[in-house]
């Protein structure tokens, strides 16, 4: 049976590719990495978790593997299956009772997201999200929200509405119906051009 809690890491600094994908360098702990690394998104089938980044880190302790994860946002109703998956997985390749932990602190980002992944969501339809999430001025060190004093614009992060383009047709002619899609970290839009509505995966 798995077993599993909650504990917090302590933040990246950087969003690199080693953040993104810590796959340990100690072979034991890669294998265990490697295992967890095939179990699918079940929202997003065509996603890993490793693609996603929501894999965090792997290791053997006592001959038992430990893994954790961190949620696209919290309350995610995607991480017990993801939990029992990797638990399944890892059953499977020949380790007994395996250790899944959830690790909500640093927070998830689009930026752990891989160029492969966004790739696949692109060809699964879905459009995948473009920029960094320090762009957008929630995770901007040491800036706040645009403030206005009468007609003076007061210091702080230049906010932008990018055009998001239809993974259908390519086309950037398209708007936001609802900010929330078939989950709550998309957003649904609709095309202007090829008619069809499409999920965005929103920058966070």
């Amino acid at each position: 049976m798995v077993k599993s809690s909650v504990v917090n890491a302590v933040a990246p600094n950087g969003i690199l590719e080693r953040d993104a994908r810590p796959r340990p360098a100690d072979e034991a702990a890669a294998r265990v990495w490697d295992v967890a690394a095939t179990v699918l998104d079940p929202e997003v089938p065509v996603l890993t978790i490793e693609d996603l980044g929501v894999l965090r880190s792997a290791a053997v302790v006592e001959g038992r593997a430990h893994v954790t994860i961190t949620p696209t946002y919290s309350g995610c109703p995607a991480m017990e299956t993801i939990r029992d998956d990797i638990r399944l997985a890892l059953e499977s390749a020949g380790y007994g009772e395996p250790v899944v932990e959830l690790v909500l602190s640093p927070a998830w980002t689009t930026d752990w997201m891989s160029e492969e992944g966004k790739r696949k969501l692109e060809e699964y339809g879905i459009a995948a999200p473009h920029g960094h999430a320090a762009a957008s001025g929630h995770r901007a060190s040491g800036l706040g929200p645009i403030r206005t004093t009468g007609s003076v614009r007061q210091p702080g992060p230049i906010r932008l509405a990018l055009s998001v383009k239809c993974p259908q047709c390519g086309s950037l002619n398209t708007r936001e119906l609802s900010r929330f899609g078939s989950t709550s970290c998309k957003a649904l839009y609709s095309c202007s051009e090829c008619q069809e509505p499409f999920d965005y995966f929103k920058v966070h």
